[in-house]
């Protein structure tokens, strides 16, 4: 009786599975054309997902195909301009890796630097986007001085060292009120540009609404909920009680 109803039960639940499915028949054994045509297809109706799909169902069947790599790279501008950076950045990856030749793979470096560029929209965030970008767009440079791409890239990088020396700056400024001197001067003193001119830049602010909740390393509205505890703004944050040790020592 219990293998009875196990069985029924197994049944039931292939039964719920297969017909689940029905409404999406998954296609196979195609041609790389009509993978091409497809994804295509997709990009053109702005089915990025789907699109995604049938880039996987032709590398899948036909992993030396000529199409390739222009499908590679359709999709990496597709999502680039879905402002998808992250996949984007993955498909550029994809294409200098297994497909590019000398020429393409400069212009595929561009596009990366590009994604990282563009996918830094909020002022005061991620250090180490910021750094990665920095060091691919220096890297550029070294490695195609006579690009038709390098004065644009030396425009991104310059705005690239504002945006880290403008965080270091901010993050210095709260450590100098949160008493914390020691924390203040590393960052003071973090990859300095000089040749910055403070009083020429217009420094990014937040929205209000961002700005809520961010704040700006002072009091905020929502500081009473906050538990009285020790600091863990940055590791090379440093007490009152540990500099007192420091110079006991």
């Amino acid at each position: 009786m219990r293998l009875k109803t196990k069985l029924t039960m197994a049944i039931v639940a292939t039964a719920i599975f297969f017909g689940g499915c029905s409404k999406d028949i998954e296609e196979y054994n195609k041609p790389a054309t009509y993978w091409y045509s497809k994804l295509t297809e997709a990009i053109a109706n702005d089915n990025l997902e789907k699109a995604d799909d049938y880039y996987s169902s032709l590398q899948g069947e036909h992993i030396g195909s000529s199409l390739l790599p222009e499908a590679t790279m359709i999709l990496a501008i597709a999502h680039m301009r879905s402002d998808e950076y992250i996949l984007s950045e993955y498909f550029l990856n994809e294409y200098v890796t297994r497909y590019a030749n000398p020429n393409e793979r400069e212009f595929a470096e561009f596009l990366k630097i590009k994604a990282k560029y563009m996918a830094l929209p909020n002022p005061r965030r991620d250090q180490v986007l910021i750094n990665d970008a920095i060091a691919e767009s220096e890297k550029f440079k070294t490695n195609y001085p006579n690009s038709m791409y390098y004065g644009i890239i030396d425009t991104i990088l310059t705005n690239l060292y504002m945006a880290s020396a403008s965080l270091n700056e901010s993050i210095s400024d709260l450590y100098t009120r949160l008493d914390k001197p020691k924390s203040a001067k590393y960052y003071k003193n973090v990859n300095p540009q000089p040749w910055i001119k403070w009083e020429e830049v217009d420094t990014a602010n937040s929205p209000w609404y961002r700005e809520w909740f961010e704040g700006d390393g002072g009091e905020s509205w929502y500081g009473f909920i906050i538990p009285d505890t020790r600091s863990v703004v940055s590791r090379n944050s440093t007490s009152d009680e540990e500099d007192k040790a420091g110079e006991k020592k």
